[in-house]
């Protein structure tokens, strides 16, 4: 019996051991996404000026470009991630994102860039909802946040090398106006960035098809004689129909909660170059260094403030711990672009930062905990979409045109950056308070 036993534990410990190593790899491919998404904001001016945009026609091609495919594509592949091998969906993704992003270092004009910006988010829109949708068949509730929140921090350790190896790209290179590269001919630098970083993701999406196993799937919904339901897309309507308080709140309210977010990371770039007067390089590496420590440590603190609550029995952990999040938040995102300092400037946006990567987390194990397994790569997809096309697509663009057509001068983006944010805030706070209950009372209609 003690054998038995001890066999139990060591395949317990194995199998752990597994779902924490494809938690690992997945972070590593989130990071590799965000990198590849991130590293355009960093090189704003160059971009510009080699191809003549505007702030605004440059925000469509970091937040609608990306968002918009990133965001459609994103229902289509989580049907399949609910249905499929969610391991060869992901290793697909990764692979098509990566080779989107070389493609942007061979454009040569606003269109062809624009097109490669699309295909970078047609192929990060396969990750996310599958990776969400394995994680709850790997871990229990108690433990899902902090496999979430690991996961997430995916998102700002790609950030954060995005802006550091793009910085040292740019400062490398800013003596090169051209640089010649195998089989590609001449280059200018920020091509040349492009292609380093998009590359290497082919790897790891090999990696991904060759060690990951799709995972027996857990909480499925079943008929009156107990087989398993094929549900069609119109039922995760129906479902989110059923819970529509919840969901509305939880939508929208993370939706503006990633507005304010987006936006930090989209135009704090511009913000310090412009007002001043850093280097791209100088920007590359505070940023780098701010999305690293603050914005990590943002998300595990979220990550483990979920847990904590669920674990002394608060069933509305993951929208409290929201409220908490963007209360922290308001306040220093409207002050950092107003101060004289830089140091308080920077200050203030260590603390904003922080604050804003709460929702990573949370607004992920919130679906996850509420949704059946046939619809949760769905549901997940239904938000990511609602959140990219209004958070990436529209909030990012709307700091542009304020600062374009309201204050009609670039060094006003920082302003432009606390407006936008500060409306987000409000309106988040709105929704996820009420969202507080709504969700609660989702819980208790499906546990019965």
């Amino acid at each position: 019996m003690e054998k038995i036993s001890e066999l139990k534990s060591n395949d317990a410990k194995k199998k752990d051991i597994y779902a924490w190593y494809v938690v690992i790899l997945c972070m590593v491919a989130y990071i590799f996404s965000f990198i590849d998404r991130q590293i355009l904001a960093l090189m704003i001016e160059p971009i510009k000026a080699d191809l003549n945009l505007t702030d605004t026609q440059f925000s469509l091609l970091h937040g609608l470009a990306f968002s918009l495919f990133y965001a459609f594509m994103g229902l289509p592949l989580a049907y399949i991630a609910d249905r499929f091998s969610r391991p060869k969906l992901i290793a697909a993704g990764i692979v098509f994102w990566s080779i989107a992003t070389a493609l942007c270092g061979l454009s040569k004009n606003f269109i062809q860039l624009f097109l490669s910006r699309m295909g970078v988010g047609i192929g990060e829109a396969a990750l996310s909802p599958a990776a969400y949708s394995m994680f709850s068949d790997m871990f229990a509730k108690d433990k899902l946040g902090r496999a979430v929140a690991i996961y997430s921090i995916g998102s700002f350790v790609g950030g954060g090398i995005a802006f550091l190896v793009g910085g040292f790209v740019i400062g490398l290179l800013k003596d090169m106006s051209l640089i010649a590269v195998p089989l590609l001919g001449m280059l200018k630098a920020w091509q040349v960035a492009f292609i380093l970083v998009g590359l290497p993701g082919v790897i790891i999406g090999i990696l991904v098809l060759l060690t990951v196993k799709d995972p027996k799937r857990k909480g499925q919904m079943v008929d009156a004689q107990g087989n398993v339901v094929k549900v069609k897309l119109s039922d995760t309507f129906k479902f989110l129909k059923k819970h529509k308080k919840t969901f509305t709140c939880h939508y929208l309210g993370f939706t503006f909660y990633a507005m304010a977010l987006f936006c930090l990371i989209s135009w704090t770039p511009a913000f310090y170059i412009r007002h001043y007067n850093m280097t791209a390089t100088e920007v590359g590496y505070m940023l780098g260094a701010v999305l690293l420590i603050s914005n990590t440590l943002g998300v595990f603190a979220a990550g483990w403030m979920n847990d904590y609550f669920i674990q002394k029995g608060r069933k509305d952990s993951p929208m409290f711990v929201g409220v908490i999040g963007i209360v922290g938040l308001i306040i220093p995102m409207i002050l950092f672009s107003q101060v004289n300092e830089l140091w308080l400037s920077v200050t203030l946006l260590v603390v904003a930062m922080f604050f804003a990567s709460f929702p990573m987390p949370i607004s992920t194990t919130a679906m996850q905990m509420l949704s059946p397994n046939q619809l949760r790569a769905q549901i997940s997809s239904i938000f990511l979409l609602i959140s990219n096309l209004i958070a990436l697509g529209i909030g990012t663009t709307l700091v542009a045109l304020i600062t374009d057509r309201i204050f009609e001068n670039p060094l006003m983006v920082g302003s432009s950056i606390s407006i936008v944010g500060a409306i987000s805030c409000v309106l988040c706070f709105v929704l996820l308070k009420v969202g507080c209950k709504a969700f609660e009372n989702s819980l208790r209609v499906e546990s019965k």
